[in-house]
């Protein structure tokens, strides 16, 4: 038996074989039959049919009809159950043969532990696979640290152990991850979950009487057909490369509930009466959270607790605020993908010696987004970074959290909502159920509201959004950071220059580059002759969190912008990286033009912006060794001009493998896209439409990288050394 072979070699081997191999698998849909690839060495399908103490699930695999498939070129991973986890399952259904089972049930059983990448147990660093199984459900992981039977091993889903003897058994085509126990998804959907969650009764009790249960039962678009859709060929900057629409079209949602003892804590410390029923006394709750939010609805008869399911109500205003309109797989999902650095892992593109990584989601109440922080900061220096710990749990998630001291000396210690993993609670002797068909849930320890102190003081703040966080379908159907950033999937082109895989075998672990058909995201539609793209993450790559969105064509896209936490005055910012092979766009907000054309091959060294007073010394720390009264002044300067520097808290990795930050570069920087008042309970949108003279540069190339909505509290800072904070 061959065991712990270098995974490493077995990958080069088959990126040569893939430059000879056009290959057109994902994930979805298994490869066509002109495809096929076998090899003399032992596949997955010789591995099952070869050893007889797995022959149970070798006999769900060829029901499936899917012994074919793992016999072919391919990365594959076989979580397999022995001959003992398969009775076991058995019995537990009150079976005592496979031949009892359906095909159906074959199908499910083998598509549950099959995956169409290559894990060894060293790559289960998160709290899940990467990849989605054949099924398109990911596979909880964990470390267990408290059994003396199987401590250090890793555990799937609460109840199938890898085993450290058996493990990482490689094949040509994939790795063999024998396991103890046989894998069940829950094929119910979120508010399901939450109903059987005996910790969230009064959390359910509400969902259901406010009606919001009803508003969380999508699954999935049963109209979006993938093969409607052909592939686009395109060239960013240097890189000839190509997009593929998205898999699905699903749908999903993602849920933060109080668990009951902490609700009954809040009553108990509030004062509130539980004498007519729970529900009624976390209606009372929600009107201390949101009269003073929406006070011109107090008087409406939508507010009586006898009308919980009225849009103006404050118990479904509350419920509502729990509610993502996305679906997040994990904890390790909250916030931007971590990666491995030669410091350890961080959040990419954020310095954690700074800032925390930090994403802003709209929740299902309308013109409401919620604030999710990743605790990672490595050090406390007041000199750079305001931010502190607190009592916050380092590497774990809070909501609406704001914990800082500003220079003026301001003290903000809003610890936030701490984010629980309910997978890795036990309940009757395995770990709780929290992954629906169509969502996920956590446990918070403290309420979760949009009250007057999140609107009014932890949410007026600039909101930095990378654009791949603002469309929730790019979460759903998990696109967002997907490849290993680190990989380098080039090749030589007859010419001598590199291009990009272009087949459709870059499954997510590679990564793949997407584009998206006019009405796949909500909120956003553009004209027939414009391609919108979003490119993989590299770490070389000149935009923050290493992907990047293009858009090329004849485009004009308009799209709803995030909501403001209050009314005011706002500027919109956009971050991108300018190039000589981009275009020229204009914006408009709400249907106004805004001002003149961005060029976006306008670089800050150039005349148009400061010319020779750019700062020639671009290295990592030349910025950190200017004066803050030298830096105020540039910032006034080009302020002026309707752009800010690169944050300081963003970077890549160069060449070396080690952190360029992108405040002292000249392409990479922030342009103000408007300065308006935004109305917080009003939508809004941005257009950009072409402006360039024909077909500029790489068919008009135009880059999205992420949006800044800035409040004038933030960005009308005046006076001799005073500058908005250049995180």
């Amino acid at each position: 038996m061959k065991r712990n072979k270098n995974i490493r070699s077995l990958l080069t081997i088959f990126s040569l074989l893939a430059l000879l191999l056009p290959l057109t698998f994902s994930c979805s849909d298994e490869p066509e039959a002109e495809y096929f690839y076998t090899f003399k060495g032992e596949m997955m399908s010789d591995y099952l049919k070869n050893r007889s103490q797995y022959s149970q699930f070798t006999k769900c695999v060829e029901r499936a009809h899917l012994m074919d498939l793992l016999s072919t070129y391919g990365h594959y991973t076989c979580l397999l159950p022995s001959d003992g986890a398969m009775s076991a399952y058995l019995q537990k259904k009150g079976l005592t043969s496979v031949d009892q089972l359906s095909d159906a049930d074959c199908d499910t059983i083998a598509r549950t532990h099959l995956l169409a990448n290559m894990y060894s147990t060293i790559e289960m660093t998160q709290d899940r696979l990467q990849t989605a199984n054949f099924l398109g459900r990911y596979i909880s992981t964990k470390v267990d640290t408290v059994s003396v039977e199987h401590r250090g091993e890793i555990m799937l889903e609460g109840i199938a152990y890898i085993s450290n003897t058996l493990k990482d058994d490689s094949v040509e085509n994939g790795i063999v991850q024998p396991i103890s126990a046989v894998i069940e998804k829950s094929t119910s959907n979120i508010a399901s979950l939450l109903r059987d969650d005996k910790n969230l009764s009064i959390f359910y009790e509400a969902l259901t009487a406010t009606g919001v249960e009803d508003e969380i039962q999508l699954v999935v678009d049963p109209t979006y057909d993938r093969k409607n859709y052909t592939y686009y060929d395109y060239q960013s900057h240097t890189w000839p490369e190509r997009a593929w629409v998205p898999d699905t079209k699903k749908y999903g949602y993602t849920v933060f509930a109080e668990p009951d003892d902490v609700l009954k804590k809040e009553f108990e410390d509030r004062g509130i009466s539980t004498a007519n029923g729970y529900l009624r006394a976390l209606y009372d709750l929600a009107c201390q959270e949101y009269d003073a939010v929406y006070p011109g609805d107090v008087s409406n008869s939508g507010h009586d607790f006898a009308n919980l399911k009225s849009d103006v109500n404050p118990l479904k205003r509350f419920m509502r605020y729990h509610i993502l309109n996305r679906y997040v797989a994990g904890a390790d999902d909250l916030t931007a993908m971590e990666m491995k650095a030669a410091d350890g892992k961080e959040g990419f593109g954020f310095e954690t010696s700074l800032v925390n990584p930090t994403d802003w989601y709209v929740t299902l109440l309308p013109h409401t987004m919620m604030k999710v922080e990743r605790m990672t900061r490595r050090n406390i220096n007041k000199t750079k970074s305001p931010l502190r710990e607190g009592n916050a749990v380092k590497g774990d998630h809070y909501v609406n959290r704001r914990y800082e001291t500003l220079k003026d000396g301001t003290e903000y210690q809003y610890e936030g909502a701490h984010v629980i993993n309910v997978t890795g609670q036990y309940e009757n002797g395995k770990d709780k159920v929290s992954d629906a068909l169509n969502g996920h849930y956590f446990y918070v320890d403290q309420i979760v509201s949009f009250n007057s102190t999140v609107q009014n003081i932890i949410q007026n703040v600039r909101i930095r959004m990378d654009f791949s966080a603002i469309f929730p379908e790019v979460m759903t159907n998990d696109m967002r950071l997907k490849g290993d950033p680190w990989s380098d999937d080039t090749r030589k082109r007859a010419d001598g220059g590199n291009e990009n895989f272009r087949d459709e075998s870059s499954t997510p672990k590679n990564g793949r580059n997407f584009y998206f058909p006019d009405g796949y995201l909500d909120g956003v539609t553009f004209s027939s002759n414009c391609y919108l793209v979003m490119r993989r993450p590299h770490i070389n790559f000149w935009s923050w969190q290493g992907d990047e969105w293009n858009m090329f064509g004849d485009y004009d896209i308009t799209f709803r912008i995030p909501p403001v936490p209050v009314s005011g005055d706002y500027q919109l910012r956009l971050g991108f990286c300018a190039l000589e092979t981009r275009g020229v766009m204009q914006v408009y907000f709400d249907g106004i033009a805004q001002g003149i054309p961005l060029d976006m091959t306008k670089t800050l060294n150039s005349d148009y912006y400061l010319g020779s007073r750019f700062d020639g010394d671009e290295s990592a720390n030349a910025y950190d060794k200017r004066s803050d009264e030298d830096k105020a002044d540039e910032q006034k300067v080009l302020k002026n001009l309707g752009a800010y520097r690169a944050p300081r808290s963003t970077y890549h990795f160069n060449s070396s493998g080690t952190k360029y930050y992108f405040v002292g570069t000249n392409g990479v920087y922030r342009r103000i896209l408007c300065q308006t008042y935004i109305d917080k309970d009003t939508d809004h949108y941005l257009r950009f439409r072409v402006a360039s003279n024909g077909k500029q540069g790489n068919n008009n190339e135009f880059m999205l990288d992420y949006l800044e909505i800035v409040p004038k509290s933030v960005y009308s800072v005046d006076g001799d050394g005073e500058m908005e904070d250049d995180l």
